[in-house]
């Protein structure tokens, strides 16, 4: 087994992280968290990401459109909560 090759693809993904990671690390990043805590935690969040995706997709993939509607309302809602954070609304 040799991961490093299998996970070429997604290692973009560990690298930048994705779009809800990002979004949370912004939120956390505007309530003054101790950045190297948000680095591990991010990044372990990542991996988490990563692992789950390589080895649930033949699992998940039967619900891939239900899942995608629920990630695509996660980042709406989360990035509707970060703006709305930032302008000191809530």
């Amino acid at each position: 087994m040799n991961i490093i090759n299998d996970c070429k693809g997604f290692w973009g993904l560990l690298i930048f992280g994705n779009i809800e990671n990002l979004i949370l690390a912004s939120q956390g990043a505007t309530s003054y968290v101790n950045p190297v805590i948000l680095l591990v935690l991010s990044l372990i969040c990542v991996i988490i990401w990563l692992l789950t995706g390589k080895y649930a997709t033949k699992v998940a993939i039967k619900y891939a459109d239900e899942i995608e509607i629920i990630g695509g309302l996660a980042i709406i809602i989360l990035g509707l909560q970060s703006m709305l954070e930032a302008m000191g609304i809530i």
